[in-house]
């Protein structure tokens, strides 16, 4: 094998200006989304109201996107494809970049990797101009038919870069990454209608939203309808900053964050910081690999954000990175607090279709004009036409005495009209059925709660409800000045490896911040001398080790929290408090009285974040009365 030629001693040339261009445009087109997303904001800079985008073989072959904006006259036609020529700096300041769109390469470099041809009419010419730009060398303008606006078309992209073509992925993978670009796009600008056609598939066609909920309702068009009824709006300034949108509840996640769209200034991005932001206001109520749903708007002074970081215009840079962070946090948790103890509806579909029978259709969607197969599926005889006896469907377990009990109580069904105190009670019972969480009926298993309210039924998860309760508590101590702390009547030693015993002793001024008082004790053991108040009926060497393993995953991602109770810090701390939690609440398997029932649904109520547990999985389920009568053909 020949060894490789050594560059040394050749002459420095100058570049032919193509090849320049072809390499700039690497920078720039990256795949033929990057292509769409360069020319779809040049069309919302040039201010349409309606952008069309056509796309073949995932946008190698076409790539076509007709606007109603502005539009150009022949000599800014002529000079729009020349590298470095912008109508988006008229003052020539790099620091007031009020556009999408700058960078002065995109169509330019569009136009060195493939055939670019752009027609173009503005509102005051009689009739259009084109241009045509084959492989970076320009054509001349000429005049054409035109409607108001500009339509640009793109094909062969890539044949001038071959190694560039060979690395793109299938025509269903660009056109699922081209589709992704309009959406975000299409969140950026609610007020822009947008459509997307393609080879295969229905279009995506998102209309223009006006009004005060504009920006809600183009997020639930492109995040699901399911976003509307679980989302939370915020609205907040400081400092020049401003920060609007709607944030899902934490109990409405994603597997991943691809559902999250932040926008600055009406541009998307995709920042380290904004999306550190999000993680860390969410860390509290979502589990660490499950994402929020959402969608968040950031405006400022055009000098306070540098857009022009990177080619793709996808990552900006503040002047006050902390602010910003700070304002993102304070703002979504602020949300998520006026969000008490909502949970997600979403829990309340899934558990619907976990009770309906497999195979069985929600009623009302069936079609046809037999009724649904519910009772078809049922074994003769299961409604017997003789006198009234009991028997169960197939597949039902009858405990023993079921059947004699069960007839005993059709024997003397003329005599079961309740007494007084049990029309008393139950009018007393009416009172709780005005709370949100309704008023207390059962426990189920010893884990679930049962309550009753105006229009329907809440289960609720006692062990994860309780938890979160600990949680807040204990972190209100905290804010307050000090967790309430009592004292072992025998402090208890805890035997462990030395390195976790340094780790623990290490930590003991943090810890004692939490209202664990704790010492070295010699090699390998630490001695516990008081615990937290609301932790007193916990096993403290189980504790010992929940916090030991909080101390070893609480490390800050990268971008964390500046110092403070929203800092590293305090992060740590909320971490150690969520481990602790657990220990003080009720557990799975007991049996609670109905007044201890009920207190539980109260507290719940009256605490902010009670919807999801430490971990981020929902309290409770709320089922609609009209949702449960239609599962047994009521509606």
């Amino acid at each position: 094998m020949p060894a490789p030629t050594s560059p040394a001693g050749r002459p420095v040339r100058r570049l032919d200006p193509v090849l320049v261009d072809r390499i700039a445009a690497g920078e720039v087109v990256e795949r033929p989304a990057s292509a769409v997303k360069e020319l779809v904001e040049n069309a919302i800079d040039a201010g349409a109201r309606a952008i069309e985008i056509t796309i073949e073989g995932g946008g190698r072959r076409l790539i076509r996107v007709v606007d109603d904006g502005a539009g150009m006259g022949a000599d800014d036609l002529a000079l729009a494809v020349e590298r470095h020529a912008t109508s988006k700096l008229p003052g020539g300041d790099l620091s007031a970049i009020d556009s999408l769109g700058f960078r002065g390469e995109a169509l330019p470099s569009i136009g060195a990797v493939s055939r670019l041809t752009i027609t173009t009419r503005t509102r005051e010419a009689a009739s259009g101009a084109t241009l045509t730009v084959a492989a970076g060398l320009k054509g001349e303008v000429r005049p054409a038919p035109a409607a108001r606006g500009t339509r640009i078309e793109v094909t062969e992209l890539f044949a001038a870069t071959p190694a560039r073509l060979k690395f793109l992925k299938s025509d269903r993978a660009e056109t699922a990454a081209v589709a992704e670009i309009v959406r975000r796009l299409a969140v950026a600008q609610p007020q822009v209608r947008f459509a997307l056609r393609t080879e295969s598939g229905s279009p995506l066609v998102l209309p223009a939203e006006d009004g005060a909920d504009a920006s809600l309702r183009r997020l639930a068009a492109v995040l699901g309808a399911d976003f509307f009824p679980n989302a939370l709006p915020l609205d907040l300034a400081r400092e020049g900053f401003s920060l609007s949108g709607h944030v899902g509840l934490p109990t409405f996640h994603r597997g991943s964050a691809g559902h999250i769209h932040l926008t600055v200034n009406g541009r998307p991005v995709r920042d380290r910081l904004l999306m550190g932001a999000v993680r860390g206001a969410y860390a509290d109520v979502l589990a660490s690999d499950r994402h929020p749903v959402l969608g968040l708007s950031i405006a400022c002074d055009p000098g306070m954000v540098d857009v022009n970081v990177h080619p793709a215009k996808t990552e900006v840079r503040f002047r006050e990175p902390g602010l910003v962070r700070a304002l993102v946090v304070g703002a979504i948790h602020e949300a998520l607090r006026r969000g008490g103890a909502r949970s997600a509806t979403t829990g309340a579909a899934r558990a619907l279709d976990a009770l309906r029978p497999a195979g069985v259709q929600p009623f009302g969607r069936h079609t046809g004009a037999a009724a649904p197969s519910l009772f078809q599926s049922a074994r003769p005889g299961f409604f017997p036409a003789q006198t009234p006896s009991v028997a169960a469907p197939s597949g039902f377990h009858r405990p023993p005495g079921f059947h004699e009990a069960a007839q005993a109580v059709l024997e003397r069904a003329p005599d079961l009209a309740p007494p007084m105190a049990d029309l008393r009670e139950a009018a007393d019972a009416e009172e709780g059925l005005d709370h949100p969480l309704g008023a207390a009926r059962a426990q189920v298993h010893e884990t679930y709660i049962v309550a009753q309210t105006r229009d329907g039924i809440v289960i609720v998860d006692q062990h994860a409800a309780h938890e979160r309760l600990v949680y807040e508590r204990l972190k209100r101590e905290r804010a307050a000045g000090g967790i309430t702390r009592q004292g072992l009547l025998i402090p208890e030693v805890i035997e462990m490896n030395p390195d976790a015993a340094e780790r623990l002793a290490a930590a003991a001024p943090d810890l004692d911040r939490l209202g664990l008082t704790l010492e070295a004790f010699g090699p390998g053991a630490v001695l516990v001398r008081e615990v937290p108040a609301a932790l007193s009926r916990a096993s403290v060497r189980t504790l010992i080790a929940d916090i030991l393993d909080a101390l070893d995953s609480s490390g800050l991602e990268e971008g964390g929290a500046p110092a403070g109770e929203g800092g590293p810090l305090g992060r740590r701390l909320d971490a150690i408090l969520s481990r602790m939690s657990c220990h003080g609440s009720i557990r799975a398997g007991r049996r609670l009285r109905p007044e201890e029932m009920n207190a539980l649904l109260r507290e719940m109520e009256a605490t902010e974040r009670s919807g999801q547990c430490n971990h981020g999985r929902p309290t409770y389920v709320a089922l609609e009365l009209h949702d449960i009568e239609r599962l047994f053909g009521r509606r």
